[in-house]
């Protein structure tokens, strides 16, 4: 790709998790100072049509990423620090400082916190005891994807087959599975940011965010990194 490619795909990718709505050419030239009119930005975009990294829903002008252009864009993420992180890990240590004597509460207010901070599903399972907590119900049928039955099919899919198939995720550092590469299910609308973390008593346990795949991804890989640098601070 040109950089002037590479450019729009950011744009529109960006554009379309926050909103959920295909990204038109029109929308990009009044929004972005690409240099190009809506006709040229077309053009770069049929070829990112052809090079398997946008596609048309049928009823819509917009184009929409697919699973390889959400891979594309989550490697090229050079920093997944913000400016929120501090007190991201703030408010993680006051959960952890007050509660590392009860592993279950922990992960229980844990595990909400990390819903409330992804608007996401949050789901923690205690690798040696095969324990898992789960919260975000509330944050993830607000969502404009809820309303499509394959994508609420493919959450229940994960979670039914999560505990059974949960050694299938070994990610080295931060997991992040894109659509079909989440290995648990056939779950071709949602992504999983995942890492295995180590807490007291030589426990592992595994934290993950369960979400569109239309989802912050540098929020989300940011709050795994700051669950995983907390809980690794309490060993």
């Amino acid at each position: 790709m040109t950089e002037r490619q590479i450019k729009i795909l950011k744009a529109l990718i960006e554009e379309y998790i926050k909103t959920a709505e295909p990204i038109s050419s029109d929308f990009l030239s009044k929004k972005y100072d690409f240099g190009l009119c809506p006709s040229a930005i077309r053009i770069e975009m049929q070829f990112l049509i052809k090079s398997g990294f946008l596609e048309q829903p049928h009823t819509s002008a917009g184009r929409v990423p697919t699973d390889r252009a959400y891979r594309f864009f989550v490697d090229a993420l050079e920093d997944y620090r913000d400016r929120e992180r501090q007190s991201v890990e703030q408010a993680l240590n006051r959960i952890l400082n007050r509660q590392t004597k009860d592993q279950f509460r922990l992960a229980g207010n844990l595990t909400k916190f990390m819903a409330d901070n992804s608007s996401a599903l949050a789901i923690i399972h205690f690798l040696n005891h095969d324990i898992s907590w789960k919260e975000g119900w509330d944050e993830i049928i607000k969502e404009p994807e809820f309303m499509d039955l394959e994508f609420v099919s493919n959450i229940l899919n994960f979670l039914d087959n999560f505990e059974e198939k949960i050694k299938e995720l070994n990610p080295q550092g931060i997991g992040i599975y894109i659509g079909h590469e989440i290995p648990i299910s056939k779950s071709r609308n949602l992504s999983l940011v995942c890492s295995i973390c180590p807490i007291p008593n030589n426990e592992k346990a595994f934290v993950s965010i369960l979400g569109p795949k239309r989802m912050d991804y540098a929020k989300n890989i940011n709050l795994i990194q700051s669950v995983n640098k907390a809980l690794s601070d309490l060993i």
